[in-house]
């Protein structure tokens, strides 16, 4: 049985996918609810929004996530940084997944990645779960129902989380695998209901393929002022450092909050929906985000809740800390209607200092901004993957290390390309913490991050007074409205000032360290900004 619009000519049997139950084709949310409910798979929520577990998967499973190596690819993936899969071990492992489905039912999603209609990619989700595919119908681009009829898809998804894989068979790590086959246009995913899995993987291929057009993926979030979409700024950064609630601006529009492409036209989401993070939201801190964790078919996943009035508890991590909900951007009142943008006049990189030593914001050459793009500096939020349960500090190139492909030359060398092409302002921002390390000091007021971006955003920061920070050698303003001025000296904010000289050196060598690796393969001026 099948049911729903797709194109006649292009169901799931011309793709090899035979001995399967009822297929549901593009089914619409109040269906996907229905479908996932009738299941088992959730509870209906506050104003309809369907609350979900992920199971032992909260998180992200990187070290599980796998490129073919084929010779098409051989010479342009981070080896390095990709774990490589045996084109026979992926053949036997893409066998096993459509044996084990055959007789059970599936849902399928035909959607686009990209706003930008030269360059998005169009795709085809199958999941085992009914509300994987309303996750993936939100985080998506959804086309109109009359295009379905005409709809190819350029990769596939298979998503099949009661598949357990064989390492010794399927040439993985664990029964947990993530698969990606460019030669095949295919991934593979097993033994994971954490629907992050879905999203990321089709950033990962957006990733991989748009360099080639010499566009840049960004692991950002965008947005741009009140009239004049001209006027976009980016914020690169990982899980948690803020892209999602600093872009949420209701004094500018949203692009988008997770993954963008910069073009020779300008920016576009990747993206039709949102994935937050709800642990410790706030009606009062961030009220349109807050509003959709009750918004029908808003999928939330992994909070702790009511069981009588199914009142959501935004502070119970007992779970996981990485409680997540995902949502259509039309949720979000002054989000964009087409996803498409100018060429950003300012990028904002987001870092989470887990040692309390960076200042809240700080100027950038951009020399400056290629080093600390190339570095990627932050912590490791808990929750946001397996095993991590406080924030750690880690260099994760290009701010997505994780489903960065390509070496990371390749993505800053067309960051740098734009920047010097466009002239636009770089910052680097602090959300982490200040007066002390994580344990002793106390995370950047969100108030005052919110106000020294809109100073950045408005021009009115560049007419302020810098000082250069004697560890890092970028510009930090000495004084600016509704900021308090010993905030943005960090060293001022610790009882200890020595214990904080201690702690700098300790970061500066960590930089040093981390960027040894980039220095054969960078230009002089980027290297002259190293620090060491």
């Amino acid at each position: 049985m099948t049911t729903g619009r797709v194109n006649p000519e292009f169901r799931l049997e011309d793709q090899g996918i035979t001995g399967l139950g009822a297929v549901y084709y593009n089914l619409l949310e109040p269906a996907l609810i229905e479908e996932a409910l009738k299941r088992g798979e959730g509870t209906l929520g506050q104003g309809g929004s369907f609350l979900c577990s992920t199971g032992s998967h909260t998180g992200r499973s990187p070290k599980d996530k796998f490129v073919v190596r084929t010779p098409s690819v051989e010479d342009t993936i981070w080896w390095e940084n990709n774990a490589p899969m045996a084109p026979d071990a992926f053949d036997r492992l893409h066998a096993d997944m459509l044996a084990h489905l055959r007789g059970r039912e599936v849902f399928v999603q035909d959607l686009y990645a990209g706003a930008d209609a030269e360059h998005r990619l169009d795709v085809r989700v199958v999941t085992e779960l009914a509300w994987h595919n309303l996750f993936i119908r939100h985080l998506l681009r959804r086309p109109e129902r009359a295009e379905l009829d005409d709809f190819i898809a350029e990769f596939t998804i298979v998503n099949c989380p009661s598949f357990k894989a064989d390492p010794a068979r399927h040439g993985c790590r664990s029964e947990t695998v993530i698969a990606l086959n460019f030669d095949k246009k295919l991934i593979l995913i097993a033994n994971t209901a954490y629907a992050g899995e879905n999203k990321k993987s089709v950033f990962t291929l957006l990733n991989y393929i748009l360099p080639g057009k010499g566009v840049m993926p960004m692991h950002c979030s965008a947005n741009h002022a009140i009239g004049d979409e001209e006027d976009v700024a980016v914020f690169f950064g990982l899980s948690g450092t803020g892209k999602t609630t600093l872009s949420a601006d209701p004094g500018r529009v949203l692009i988008g909050d997770d993954e963008h492409g910069w073009s020779d036209k300008g920016t576009f989401n990747f993206e039709g929906g949102c994935y937050a993070k709800t642990i410790n939201l706030s009606r009062e801190a961030e009220p349109e985000i807050y509003a959709t964790t009750e918004r029908f078919a808003t999928v939330v996943e992994n909070m702790v809740f009511d069981p009588e009035t199914k009142a959501l508890d935004f502070e119970d991590d007992s779970l996981t800390a990485n409680t997540r909900c995902a949502y259509p951007l039309e949720y979000i009142s002054n989000a964009s209607a087409t996803g498409l943008g100018g060429k950003p006049r300012n990028i904002i990189m987001l870092t989470c200092d887990a040692f309390g030593v960076l200042p809240p914001i700080a100027r950038l050459t951009p020399a400056q901004a290629m080093y600390h793009f190339l570095s990627g500096f932050t912590a490791k939020v808990a929750g946001t993957e397996r095993g991590v349960t406080e924030p750690q500090p880690t260099f994760s190139t290009c701010f997505g290390a994780p489903f960065m492909p390509r070496r990371p030359e390749v993505y800053g060398k067309l960051l740098q390309e734009k920047i010097r092409h466009t002239g636009a302002t770089c910052w680097l921002v602090n959300t982490g913490w200040t007066g002390g390390a994580y344990g002793s000091g106390s995370r950047m007021p969100i108030r005052s991050t919110r106000a020294l971006l809109t100073a950045a955003l408005d021009g009115s920061l560049n007419a302020a007074r810098f000082r250069k920070d004697p560890n890092f050698g970028f510009e930090v303003p000495v004084s600016v409205p509704d900021v308090a001025d010993v905030l943005l000296d960090p060293r001022r904010t610790w009882e200890d000032e020595a214990a904080y000289d201690v702690q700098a050196q300790k970061l500066v060598k960590m930089f040093a360290d981390n960027f040894a690796q980039y220095v054969a393969h960078i230009d002089d001026d980027i290297r002259a900004a190293a620090i060491g």
